[in-house]
């Protein structure tokens, strides 16, 4: 079975912030939304899309890292039809959680606590945590040695993934 993901998701009029689904919301962020936050995104929907709407950006958009479309592939996956988010794009949604996968996100990427009335782009979240993924795409070397970098961060985020929604 494939899992095709798509960013109609992001386009459909009156999704956000609103609880049409009865599924909880998960923002994953990263530095430029192209590889680790692209890959929890597309696990957890395919994993767990039943129970949870998986949403994912980055401090700045860029493209989505082929080399991460290829690994997710592997895996029955199809996340080619997702895109690059910046933060602010989302910034209307209320996440009832947000997960920073990456150092820079947790320190640059603010997310609001949904607690606070504030004027403010930054996505919105009941709960926030951090579980740091090493960068995949700093992988140098041949293109065998850079698919295996980011597999073994696929890895290490389904299994994470698994751990913490299942």
């Amino acid at each position: 079975m494939v899992y095709t993901v798509s960013d109609d998701v992001y386009l459909e009029e009156g999704n956000r912030g609103e609880e049409k689904t009865g599924k909880k919301k998960v923002l994953f962020l990263c530095t430029s939304n192209s590889a680790r936050s692209q890959m929890a995104e597309g696990l957890l929907r395919a994993l767990y899309g039943d129970r949870y709407e998986a949403y994912s950006a980055g401090i700045e958009a860029t493209a989505v890292d082929p080399r991460a479309v290829s690994v997710m592939t592997e895996l029955g996956i199809d996340i080619s039809g997702q895109r690059s988010k910046s933060a602010e794009e989302l910034g209307d949604v209320v996440f009832d959680l947000a997960v920073t996968v990456c150092d820079r996100a947790k320190e640059a990427c603010p997310v609001c606590s949904t607690d606070l009335d504030l004027p403010s782009r930054a996505p919105k979240a009941r709960e926030v945590v951090h579980k740091c993924f090493d960068d995949p795409a700093s992988a140098s070397g041949t293109e065998e040695v850079q698919l295996r970098a980011f597999r073994q961060v696929r890895d290490e985020i389904k299994e994470w993934i698994i751990e913490r929604f299942r």
